[in-house]
């Protein structure tokens, strides 16, 4: 997708003017804290957390600033270092370079698939790994099997293969219902066609080659992506992009007109009419089609009476009927009073979405009529969920009497980018006859306000192929429950909704696949490495599972990284709400959530605050390589799960939209007097890292807040909404986070002078006059979400104070920044920052 690049500073200061230890005390009270929606902000009292803090000015005149950038750089340049590097930080970046390498070798846990035997005790797993590889710049990829033996005791033994399998080239494996056919997706980046390898338990079956005059790459997005095999294992239904458009062609007599001979010499191909994309990660597609094959003769056929205005994805096969297909459709019809307007669609679930079915192309060329009175007659598309905003993840029971699917209504009702979901069953008609209205029935509800340690409501990011317990009821699925991830069983006909996973782990779980009624699931926490256990089912009558750790052949992490790991601890804070509003919804005055990593040995580490993108999504306890790479640099991390985070109910994240840029930046700052109270940290040197709407929050903190942070990081941060909005593939996100609920209905591609005024006092860049804290940006040069210009912006206004910062650009990396290379040297250059700015 992207290739990396060396570093590209835009602005690089230095911080050698500041040399003394005074100058590292910072004091929120200075900050004048004030609510971002007034402007110029009104005169205010220091609000009482800047008691915590000592205060201290610091004062050192532009000119100063200038002749240190100066002599550094020019002192850096004498010495041969890259541009941009601190000539008395080169051993840091060696150290700290040697140390990531060891965190980036240590592979992860993809998805995994279990297939029974006739031996009920026996059954063989295979599960996918990666690994970065930093040369290449790309993921490795890996199957690793194993036979699964299960004793009368209810111990479970897996025989590992010795070596791993690479599938190079591979952009899905999709084994078949049995586990006896493997296909094999080999999408291509040029005009060569795309090849679906079929294998059989000891060779190559078939391999199919579609040309992209049938159509482009097969979507492996997981969002679109839908790849199915039918029960018999002899069709193929899946998601793919459409062939391409005729464009205009020109030669020497100017356009050439149709009929003409497509291997005329000096002729070209033009650009003919744009068309709109579903945004970030989906810039070079354009419309996601429906197509069958048959894997024995290879042949391709598209699913005939889809519009061209509603792209397509999560096909199924349905039970015997004369619709042979299940599917979302999304309509592009998402502009300004439904104009057609495709959105960004990554992460972003608040896109109107519907179940259709539609009938398999080849059971109806079998089946198509054949005398003159029916000629002509043929089954049409027909939309499942007519009355409901949004349904996606469909899967039928194995009994085919109900259709399961999850629904995100409250994220397109409200306008939120993603909220609490829902689950729904429809019963599937025993005839297969779908004239009549089908009744939707709520299986999993939303939840409003949780009580106390309980059910927080469904967030959902995927369903296993098969989720089904062996009662044919019970749905095993992952979801988020407050900072943890966590397993549950859901029963459809009952609606009861149990947490199969430890209750008392604060530990993060995730299901990997199902064996009958055991579980194979991962687990892990921001301070131990993933671990996979088998769940065994205690008993058919009770929802409770026994979990034993499963041996694996991955060789164990360096003595370095494993001591590094042991010594640290966290722990999940409850943070109470300060000065709750009575106009808050119960749900929104609940304690947010904040884990906090230390040293088992010590409290006086300089700390950095973790904050997470969104802002409707959370940073759970699971395991992260970069989270682990810097608390190893002798830091601890206070990850802040503001409100307005998924897990915590619906009334606490609607509490955020309409006041981003406040309500967030006093929570972060209520965490912050939480750990500061409890003297977990010393405030004189406290950090701030995030990226896009962490990367807001960063900028807002360190202006609102300017003399609590030494040192700041933020990747493809939101700067300025004001310039964000007519870029963006998301411009109804400033609307609905400005706004709230109201953004909808002004939401429109031409923002009035009042709504530039909103977007202006609302971002971090109106409080830029009072920032101190030297900043490092982090930017990705083809992020759509983000655009580059927002974080340049910011850093270049920065640089015109005399303010340090410092910039990477990444000239091929989009919003995530997650190209190997690129995200070690991002990573790389945030330990080294902080390194240098709190060492002093």
């Amino acid at each position: 997708m992207r290739k990396d690049s060396p570093i590209q500073p835009m602005v690089v200061l230095t911080t050698a003017f500041i040399t003394c230890a005074k100058f590292h005390c910072r004091s929120i009270a200075a900050a004048n804290l004030h609510p971002v929606s007034s402007f110029p902000p009104p005169a205010r009292a220091p609000p009482p957390r800047g008691q915590l803090l000592q205060q201290r000015i610091c004062k050192v005149s532009l000119h100063s600033i200038a002749m240190a950038t100066a002599q550094a750089s020019e002192a850096a340049a004498n010495k041969g270092l890259p541009l941009g590097m601190d000539a008395t930080m080169v051993d840091e970046y060696a150290s700290q370079s040697k140390l990531l390498q060891e965190f980036v070798k240590i592979p992860s846990f993809g998805k995994a698939w279990i297939f029974n035997s006739k031996d009920e005790n026996k059954s063989r797993a295979v599960v996918s790994i990666s690994q970065s590889d930093l040369l290449g710049n790309k993921r490795r990829k890996f199957l690793l099997n194993s036979h699964i033996s299960k004793s009368a005791s209810k111990s479970v033994d897996f025989q590992w293969s010795p070596f791993p399998t690479e599938i190079s080239g591979v952009s899905a494996v999709i084994p078949s219902p049995s586990g006896e056919k493997l296909l094999l997706v080999r999408n291509s980046e040029d005009d060569s066609p795309t090849k679906l390898e079929i294998w059989g338990p000891c060779q190559l079956e078939n391999e199919i080659h579609i040309a992209k005059s049938v159509h482009g790459s097969l979507y492996t997005d997981e969002w679109f992506e839908g790849i199915s095999w039918n029960q018999d294992e002899t069709f193929i239904a899946y998601v793919a992009e459409e062939p391409p458009q005729p464009k205009p062609v020109f030669n020497d007599y100017g356009f050439k007109k149709e009929g003409s001979s497509e291997k005329d010499c000096k002729s070209w191909k033009g650009q003919g009419d744009w068309e709109e994309t579903w945004g970030e990660t989906y810039s070079k597609k354009r419309i996601p089609a429906l197509f069958v094959v048959n894997i024995s003769s290879g042949q391709v056929r598209s699913v005939k009476g889809i519009p061209r205005s509603l792209s397509v994805g999560q096909v199924i096969w349905a039970p015997s009927s004369s619709y042979g297909l299940v599917f979302v459709g999304w309509s592009s019809d998402n502009g300004f009073q439904e104009t057609s307007r495709k959105l960004g669609i990554k992460y972003c679930y608040n896109r109107p979405c519907a179940l259709f079915a539609a009938p398999d192309p080849f059971r109806e060329e079998t089946e198509k009529p054949s005398t003159e009175g029916n000629k002509g007659e043929t089954t049409t598309m027909i939309k499942l969920t007519a009355h409901l905003s949004s349904a996606f993840f469909p899967r039928f029971s194995p009994d085919g009497k109900y259709l399961v699917f999850v629904s995100a209504k409250s994220a397109v009702d409200s306008g939120a980018h993603n909220a609490t979901n829902s689950m729904h069953r429809i019963e599937w008609p025993v005839d297969g006859k779908l004239d009549g209205s089908l009744g939707i029935v709520d299986v999993v509800p939303i939840v409003m306000c949780p009580k106390d340690n309980c059910f927080p409501g469904l967030y959902c990011f995927g369903l296993l192929r098969h989720p089904w317990l062996t009662d044919g009821r019970t749905m095993i699925l992952s979801s988020v429950w407050g900072s943890r991830e966590v397993i549950l069983s859901v029963n459809v006909v009952s609606c009861e909704v149990l947490r199969v996973s430890p209750q008392d782990s604060d530990y993060s779980w995730n299901v990997l696949a199902l064996d009958k009624n055991n579980i194979l699931a991962v687990s892990s926490s921001l301070i131990t490495l993933p671990q996979i256990y088998y769940g065994i089912k205690v008993s058919q009558t009770e929802s409770h599972w026994e979990w034993q750790e499963v041996s694996t052949p991955f060789p164990k992490p360096s003595d370095e990284i494993s001591s590094i790991l042991a010594e640290h601890k966290f722990n999940i804070l409850k943070i109470p709400i300060s000065n709750p509003s009575d106009k808050l919804a119960n749900g929104a005055k609940l304690p947010f959530e904040a884990i906090f990593v230390s040293h088992k040995d010590s409290a006086s580490n300089p700390t950095i605050v973790v904050l997470h993108g969104g802002p409707h999504s959370v940073y759970p306890s699971s395991y992260s390589k970069s989270l682990a790479f810097l608390f190893s640099q002798g830091y601890n991390l206070l990850v802040v799960n503001y409100r307005g985070s998924l897990g915590f109910g619906e009334e606490a994240l609607q509490s955020l939209p309409g006041n981003i840029g406040s309500q967030d930046v006093n929570d972060v700052l209520t965490a912050l007097d939480f750990v500061l109270n409890r003297e977990l940290i010393d405030p004189s040197r406290v950090a701030v890292v995030g990226g896009s709407h962490g990367g807001f929050l960063t900028t807002h903190l360190i202006g609102q807040a300017p003399d609590t942070f030494v040192a700041a990081a933020a990747r493809n941060p939101v700067c300025n909404l004001q310039l964000m909005v007519g870029t963006t593939d998301i411009p109804d996100w400033c609307f609905v986070e400005i706004y709230g609920k109201d953004g909808k209905k002004y939401f429109s591609e031409s923002p009035s002078v009042d709504d530039l005024c909103q977007f202006h006092q609302k971002s971090p860049i109106s409080h830029i006059s009072k920032v101190k804290t030297p900043t490092l940006f982090l930017l990705g040069a083809q992020d759509l979400r983000v655009p580059v210009s927002n974080g340049l912006q910011y850093a270049r206004a920065l640089k015109e104070r005399g303010i340090e910062s410092k910039t990477i650009v990444f000239p091929e990396d989009i919003h995530g920044i997650d190209k190997p290379q690129s995200d070690f040297e991002s990573f790389l250059n945030i330990g080294v920052w902080f390194k240098k700015h709190m060492s002093k």
